[in-house]
C-alpha cells in the first residue's frame, strides 16, 4: 500500500499541471514572505478563493508550494532591515542584521536560505516517516505537557538577558503582562481593556514584534545619517561564504532542524517561539559566545533552520488530526476541506497518496523557492548600501501597512507608536526586548495550558513522565544559562556594559519606575477577578515587581557597581546628543499617525513622504516626486490585492459620499 501511494504521488508531482501550480504558490510566497509583518496567514488567505472548484493535486499544490517559501523570503526583512518578516523569523534579527550592517548581508542570507533548504527537507523527511509513526507520540501530548513546553520556551529568557538576569526577568514579566491584556482562558473576565473594543482580544503578536524590533532599528539607523551596512566589499561575493558557513555547521543544522520538526508537530506551539529556543540552543551549546547579538553566523543558521523544518513537522497534526498548529496551518486545513479533503485517518489510509503528494511538493517546493532567495540575494543585499534617508520612509510604510492587517483598525497604528517608544526605551536602557517578546508569545497559552492541567489532574500533572523528562531539560536549560552569564559569554543583547557617569542613572531609574508602575497596574486591575482569572497576571506582576524592584534599588543609590544598566554604545548615544536621540525621528511616526487620523492613510502616506524626503533626507523635488509615487502605487497595488480599506480619517468621514477610491 505504502509502494503504491509512493508511486502515485510521484506521478502527480512529475506532471506539468502540478508543477504549474506549484511555482504559482512558490511566487506568491515569495512576494508575501519579502514584505514584512503579512506571514502565513495573509500568503494563504490570498490563495484560498481561487482553490474552490480545483482537482484536489492542483489545489495542494498551490497551497504547498507557498508553506515553505514564506519560511525561507521572510528572512530578507530580518537581515537586511532588522524588521520581523514575520513572527518565527525574529530571533534571526539578532545576528542577521548586525551582519548587513558589517555589510555581511549577502553571506546571512545565503547561509539563513541554504539552512533553511536543509531544514526544509528534513522537516519533510520528518513528515514521510511520521505520517504512520507519529499518532501515539501527538496524542500523548496533554495541557500538562504543553504547560511544560511552554515553561522551556520561558527558561530562554535566561540566555537571552544579557549580564542582567534581572532585567531578562523584568523584560519577560513584561511581556507576560502585556500578553494577559484581554479576556482571560479561562473565565472570559477582561482585564487591563481600558473599557475598549479593541482590547478586548489583546494586542496582536505582528504590531509588538515590528514595535520591538523594527522602530527602534529605523531611529537608530536616521540617527547615524548612513547606509545599513558600514562596509560594502562583501556584497557580491558573500554568498558563497554562507553555503560554506552553513556546511561548516551542518552538525548544528541539523539539531536545530531535528528540534523545529519536533516542536513543528505538537499543536498549539507555533512557529512564534521555536526560533527562540533555537537561538538559546546554540547560544547554550557553544564555547564562544562573544559574537552573539553582535553579527554571529550561526545565530542565523540555527533559527532558520529550525523554522523550516517546523512546516513539515507541523503538518503532522493538521492532516492526522485536523489540529492546525499555527495560522497558516490552519488556513491550509481550510483549502483541504474547501476540495473536500477531510484530515483524520484517511490521510493514512484511502487518502495516502494525496499525503504523500504534499510530501513530494514540500520538498520540491523548498528547493525551487532556496534556489531563487539565493539567485536574488546578492542584488537584493544591495539595498543595505543605499544612503538609509532615502530608505526609511519605505521601511515605515511597509512596517505601518503591516501593522493595520491584525484587525485593520486605526488604533493598530497608534499601539505599534507607543509600544515603538517602548521598544526604543528597552533598547537605550539595556532591557532586553527577545525576552520582553518571549514572555508576550507565550503569555495566552501559557495560561490557557496550566488552568487546563489544573482542571484536568490538578498539582498531580508534575508526576506525569513526559512532564518531569521536560522538566529536567528546564533545569538543564536554566543551569546553562546561570553558567554563560557568569563566564560573562552570554549573547550581547542590550545591556552588559558601563556607564560613564553616574548622572546617566537617573533616565533609567525613571524608566524603571515607569515599569514598576505597569506592574503595580496590572496588580490594581485583575485584583478583584476570580481566582482563575487573576492567579496569572497575578503572579507575574508579583514575580516583575520584585525584579524591579532590585534593579531600581542601585540605580537610585548611584552603585557604580550596578554597571550593566547601559551597554557602552548606548552611553555614548547619550553624550552624544542627548536623552532624547532616536526619539526624535519616533516624532515623524507620530506625525505620520496624526495626518492618518486627520486625513486617512493614503493621503498621510503622500504628505509624509513628500515632507519626510525633502527634509531629513534632502532630496531633490525630481527624486522626491519619483519615490512618493512608487510609494503610493505600491501601497494602492497591495491594498487591491488584499482587498483592503485603508485607515479613513476625519476627512473620510465627513465627506464620505464625495470622495473616489482610494481617498475614502
Amino acid at each position: 500500500m505504502v509502494i503504491d501511494a509512493l508511486f502515485e504521488a510521484l506521478g502527480n508531482v512529475l506532471t506539468l499541471q502540478h508543477f504549474t501550480y506549484l511555482m504559482v504558490g512558490v511566487l506568491v510566497g515569495l512576494v508575501v514572505g519579502i514584505l514584512p509583518g503579512l506571514g502565513g496567514i495573509v500568503g494563504m488567505s490570498l490563495l484560498l478563493p481561487f482553490v474552490y472548484g480545483m482537482d484536489a493535486t492542483s489545489a495542494l499544490a498551490m497551497l504547498i508550494g507557498m508553506l515553505p517559501v514564506l519560511a525561507i523570503a521572510d528572512t530578507f526583512a530580518s537581515v537586511l532591515m532588522g524588521i520581523p518578516g514575520s513572527s518565527a523569523s525574529q530571533a534571526t534579527i539578532l545576528d542577521g542584521f548586525p551582519m548587513a550592517k558589517k555589510g555581511q548581508a549577502a553571506r546571512a542570507l545565503s547561509a539563513a536560505f541554504t539552512a533553511s533548504l536543509f531544514g526544509g527537507l528534513f522537516g519533510a523527511a520528518v513528515l514521510t516517516v511520521c505520517v504512520l509513526a507519529a499518532r501515539p507520540l501527538i496524542l500523548s501530548f496533554g495541557a500538562a505537557e504543553l504547560f511544560m513546553l511552554t515553561l522551556f520556551g520561558l527558561s530562554m529568557v535566561g540566555v537571552l538577558s544579557g549580564q542582567s538576569l534581572l532585567k531578562g526577568i523584568a523584560a519577560c514579566a513584561l511581556g507576560l503582562a502585556l500578553g494577559a491584556v484581554g479576556a482571560a482562558p479561562a473565565t472570559g473576565e477582561y482585564r487591563m481593556d481600558f473599557g475598549t473594543l479593541y482590547l478586548m482580544d489583546g494586542v496582536p503578536l505582528v504590531i509588538v514584534g515590528l514595535a520591538l524590533f523594527a522602530v527602534p532599528e529605523i531611529g537608530d539607523l536616521l540617527r547615524k545619517n548612513s547606509t545599513i551596512a558600514e562596509r560594502k566589499s562583501s556584497l557580491g561575493t558573500g554568498w558563497l561564504q554562507g553555503i560554506r558557513d552553513t556546511w561548516a555547521y551542518r552538525w548544528l543544522t541539523l539539531r536545530c532542524s531535528g528540534l523545529g520538526a519536533i516542536l513543528g508537530m505538537i499543536p498549539g506551539l507555533g512557529g512564534s517561539v521555536v526560533d527562540w529556543i533555537a537561538y538559546g540552543h546554540v547560544v547554550q551549546t557553544s564555547k564562544d559566545r562573544s559574537q552573539f547579538g553582535k553579527g554571529d553566523v550561526r545565530g542565523v543558521i540555527a533559527p532558520e533552520s529550525t523554522t523550516s523544518a517546523k512546516e513539515g513537522g507541523g503538518l503532522v497534526p493538521t492532516l492526522l488530526f485536523g489540529i492546525p498548529g499555527s495560522g497558516s496551518m490552519a488556513i491550509f486545513l481550510a483549502g483541504m476541506i474547501l476540495i473536500g479533503l477531510q484530515p483524520g485517518p484517511a490521510m493514512v489510509g484511502q487518502n495516502l497518496g494525496v499525503t504523500y503528494t504534499i510530501v513530494w511538493s514540500l520538498a520540491i517546493a523548498n528547493v525551487i523557492g532556496t534556489v531563487l532567495c539565493i539567485v536574488l540575494a546578492p542584488n537584493i543585499a544591495r539595498i543595505t548600501t543605499i544612503r538609509y534617508a532615502l530608505v526609511a520612509p519605505f521601511m515605515i510604510l511597509v512596517i505601518s501597512f503591516a501593522a493595520f492587517q491584525p484587525s485593520r483598525s486605526y488604533l493598530d497604528l497608534v499601539t505599534l507608536l507607543v509600544l515603538g517608544v517602548v521598544g526604543i526605551l528597552l533598547r537605550r536602557f539595556g532591557w532586553p526586548r527577545p525576552a520582553f517578546l518571549i514572555g508576550f508569545v507565550l503569555a495566552t497559552q501559557g495560561e490557557r495550558y496550566l488552568y487546563q492541567a489544573l482542571q484536568f489532574s490538578g498539582w498531580s500533572f508534575f508526576g506525569r513522565p513526559i512532564v518531569i523528562v521536560i522538566g529536567l531539560i528546564i533545569i538543564l536549560s536554566v543551569w546553562l544559562g546561570a553558567r554563560a552569564n557568569k563566564g560573562g559569554g552570554s549573547v550581547q543583547t542590550e545591556g552588559s556594559g558601563a556607564i560613564s557617569d553616574s548622572t546617566h542613572m537617573w533616565p533609567q531609574v525613571a524608566f524603571t519606575a515607569g515599569v514598576i508602575c505597569v506592574f503595580v497596574f496590572t496588580l490594581y486591575e485583575t485584583v478583584g477577578l476570580s481566582l482563575l482569572g487573576k492567579v496569572f497576571p497575578i503572579g507575574v506582576a508579583l514575580v516583575g515587581l520584585l525584579a524591579a524592584l532590585l534593579i531600581i534599588w542601585p540605580q537610585w543609590r548611584g552603585n557604580r557597581a550596578s554597571r550593566e544598566v547601559f551597554d557602552g554604545e548606548d552611553a555614548r548615544r547619550i553624550d552624544d546628543d542627548g536623552p532624547v536621540g532616536p526619539l526624535f525621528y519616533v516624532a515623524w511616526l507620530a506625525a505620520f499617525v496624526g495626518a492618518i487620523g486627520l486625513v486617512g492613510y493614503f493621503l498621510a502616506l503622500v504628505a509624509f513622504f513628500v515632507a519626510f524626503l525633502r527634509i531629513v533626507a534632502k532630496s531633490s523635488w525630481g527624486q522626491t516626486l519619483v519615490l512618493t509615487g512608487a510609494a503610493a502605487g505600491l501601497v494602492l497595488l497591495l491594498a487591491s490585492a488584499l482587498n483592503m480599506v485603508m485607515p479613513s480619517g476625519l476627512l473620510q468621514d465627513h465627506f464620505h459620499n464625495y470622495l473616489i477610491w482610494p481617498l475614502r
